[in-house]
């Protein structure tokens, strides 16, 4: 079997978004302010590819995805995304849905915890992104809104019929898919979409030193938790448990392991390494 080549994201240089690799965690700069950060049929798909390329990625261990100007994302553009749109055959819309689709599978399935930090205007595929991370960060002027509903369409999508009421519950993601309202920073945090609320100000920078705590955990067990987190949506608890008891003994065998049990002994910090 031939051995997977790592990489480094050091030098990656997108061509429709921000990166940058502020130490282990890589930071996602959606960056149109002008138009509060829309997506367009280029950025999702080159979104799509670095979330997959992450799979290889051995510098880096969180991600923090962020909008410039003030807001997060105000979702698909409305003038090279949605004008298209009505404009195109049934095999090319379901060509570009896959693919939309297809952003939130790599999201889910790159080891590195994702962590969107949200302020303004998180609208339509930006809310889509910001439920598709695994933490978010938000202020008290953020409005997530899955406003599919207010232009003609059904509120399933991107995935938003399966993980939306895993986080907030059925009844709450049924309000928000149906309505397309805006979901306030306050009312985010209580009903648990936001894990913290911060001021403006501090937003990307409570979010960084957070990816950054994160990073400096066991990266491999940490890939671990978000796999299991994942795969026992669809089972059962008995068979959910026999999964963990297989992940955690994988994660036994590991480096990282055994140098938190030397640096128990040590009491010292353990210096986690990934492997």
């Amino acid at each position: 079997m031939k051995h997977q080549e790592r990489i480094s994201l050091l030098d990656y240089t997108p061509a429709h978004f921000a990166w940058e690799l502020r130490g282990q965690v890589g930071v996602i700069t959606l960056n149109r302010p002008e138009r509060k950060n829309p997506l367009t049929f280029a950025s999702y798909a080159e979104l799509r590819d670095l979330f997959r390329t992450l799979c290889d990625a051995d510098d880096v261990r969180a991600i923090v995805v962020q909008g410039a100007g003030g807001n997060f994302c105000s979702g698909g553009d409305v003038h090279e995304i949605i004008k298209p749109l009505t404009q195109m055959s049934m095999p090319d819309l379901l060509a570009f849905t896959r693919m939309t689709g297809d952003l939130v599978k790599a999201m889910r399935a790159c080891p590195q915890p994702v962590l969107s930090a949200i302020d303004g205007v998180c609208a339509g595929a930006g809310a889509i992104v910001a439920m598709a991370s695994d933490l978010r960060v938000g202020t008290a002027r953020s409005k997530t809104a899955f406003l599919f509903t207010r232009v003609g369409l059904a509120g399933c999508d991107m995935g938003a019929c399966a993980i939306l009421p895993r986080i907030v519950g059925q009844g709450r993601a049924s309000d928000l898919l149906y309505s397309g309202r805006n979901l306030g920073g306050e009312e985010g945090l209580n009903w648990g979409f936001l894990n913290r609320l911060v001021e403006p100000e501090d937003l990307f920078q409570q979010t960084l030193e957070w990816a950054q705590q994160i990073a400096s955990g066991p990266s491999f067990g940490h890939a671990m938790t978000k796999k299991m987190l994942h795969q026992e949506w669809a089972m059962g608890v008995d068979e959910a448990i026999e999964s963990e008891a297989q992940a955690q003994a994988i994660c036994m065998m590991t480096q990282d392991f055994q140098r938190a049990y030397n640096a128990f002994v040590a009491k010292e910090r353990p210096e986690f390494k990934g492997n």
